[in-house]
């Protein structure tokens, strides 16, 4: 009878304490809601004040002497010339490089960063007043899409891909304005989007034809700042939504 009494009282607990962890997490997820709030105000408020400026994509672990580092620094340096402010993740590698070609280029240099458990610590070359913090990926990536007027898309890992097919569903799905998606580096994207044509166009018809002209693909500084002339010839630069 005892035992029995024990099992019980020892279910009881059990069940309490489950159902006070559920509520915990439900008022937790309530609560999470002002912070997801405060940085999207942050970001809006900082972003907005920015000016016209392309947001460059790549590997953290690329090293300063590697050839697409140094191709990124000059691509920044090349378009900040041309009048376009950078936004990288803020972070080592491509993004660095980005920033750093921005500063010496004189050009508005943007970091959003990120807390990560590797590789991520913001870099020396971001504008003092620019340089974000962020929580929450999806809010990060809000910042990138909305006041960025073009994609330079470096080789990079699964964050680089990540951002890049984001913003090709969002302009493929007319969620936003079309802007430039530019892929630097023909070695290193080639096989990708000859799998996309085969694959997907081809094979299993999982894309349209037209959504192969959402992005381009170069190898040096002057056509990345061609493409972003040319596009915006006929457009007038906004955010994107």
């Amino acid at each position: 009878m005892a035992l029995d009494q024990y099992e019980n009282d020892d279910q009881r607990i059990q069940e309490k304490f489950k159902q006070r962890t559920w509520n915990e997490i439900r008022t937790n997820d309530s609560w999470a809601i002002f912070k997801i709030m405060s940085e999207f105000v942050n970001g809006y408020e900082a972003m907005g004040r920015i000016g016209p400026c392309v947001s460059i994509f790549g590997s953290a672990r690329t090293k300063a002497e590697d050839k697409y580092y140094l191709l990124a620094e000059k691509i920044a340096y090349k378009i900040s010339k041309g009048g376009y402010g950078v936004i990288t993740g803020g972070g080592p590698g491509i993004m660095e490089a980005g920033n750093k070609g921005a500063h010496y280029g004189g050009g508005t240099s943007v970091g959003l960063n990120i807390d990560l458990p590797f590789e991520q610590h913001f870099n020396p070359y971001i504008d003092r007043d620019k340089n974000l913090n962020f929580d929450y990926f999806f809010v990060r990536k809000v910042m990138f899409v909305k006041y960025s007027q073009g994609f330079v898309v470096m080789p990079g890992g699964f964050g680089t891909l990540d951002e890049l097919f984001e913003a090709i569903t969002l302009i493929q799905t007319k969620k936003i304005a079309k802007f430039p998606i530019i892929l630097v580096g023909t070695e290193f994207w080639s096989g990708l989007m000859d799998w996309v044509k085969s694959t997907l166009l081809e094979k299993f018809n999982n894309v349209s034809p037209g959504d192969l002209d959402l992005f381009t693909i170069v190898d040096n500084e002057d056509q990345v700042l061609e493409a972003l002339d040319n596009f915006y010839k006929k457009y007038n630069l906004s955010p994107n939504f």
